[in-house]
């Protein structure tokens, strides 16, 4: 089997909803269109305009997976691991035995963590991983495009649902604000939030602390 192969995430930082991994294959890489990039690097329309080519172009194969938060908070595991097992998921949707490509790397070892993506395939394939993948490998940079689409996609749920949320990550002050409101309101944490992670923590002490001090 010819053709190449990208994989890439989004969500590994925020408080907030669901990573996502995105894998993207082709036959011939001419078939990706112009401007696939590091999705930090595109404007949100150009990145929804983009996804909707790629997966309405029949030479062009994507795979999606997410892990939640429930599953990102649970114990004994970690980021690299979830990322791994996330792109691993994605990859397993639209690679076969021979093709060759790249992932991003999550882990300082880039050989170590293609090694993890490889042995969680069943398919025997020629994959390395690389910092920063997405900038140089466009395969890889259509991926970041699909999974930052999917993630952006789930937030905007959550806010239809429960008003301004922001982007999720901890240095968005709208994500602060309404971390702080919800579990001021509620006296705990909305459901999609990440319970373990520092930014979520600090809301719930700042609510306890703030019942004791009208006490």
């Amino acid at each position: 089997m010819t053709g190449v192969f990208g994989a890439d995430e989004a969500g590994r930082g925020p408080a907030l909803g669901s990573l996502f991994a995105a894998a993207v294959a082709v036959d011939d890489p001419a078939a990706l269109p112009d401007g696939v990039d590091d999705s930090k690097r595109i404007a949100p329309e150009r990145r929804e305009e983009l996804a909707a080519r790629l997966r309405d172009d029949d030479r062009v194969r994507v795979g999606v997976a997410s892990v939640p938060p429930a599953r990102i908070d649970a114990p004994d595991t970690d980021m690299n691991a979830l990322t791994v097992a996330a792109q691993a998921e994605a990859l397993s949707a639209v690679v076969e035995g021979g093709m060759r490509g790249v992932v991003d790397a999550c882990d300082t070892s880039e050989a170590r963590f293609a090694r993890r993506v490889g042995d969680a395939l069943d398919a025997a394939v020629d994959l390395s991983a690389e910092h920063g993948a997405d900038e140089r490998h466009a395969v890889v940079g259509a991926a970041s495009v699909v999974a930052k689409v999917e993630r952006d996609a789930e937030m905007a749920r959550y806010a239809d649902e429960y008003g301004a949320v922001g982007s999720g990550y901890p240095s968005d002050p709208t994500t602060r604000s309404f971390l702080a409101d919800y579990v001021a309101e509620k006296g705990d944490l909305p459901p999609f939030a990440r319970e373990t992670w520092a930014t979520c923590e600090d809301a719930l002490a700042a609510a306890e602390q703030a019942g004791l001090d009208d006490f």
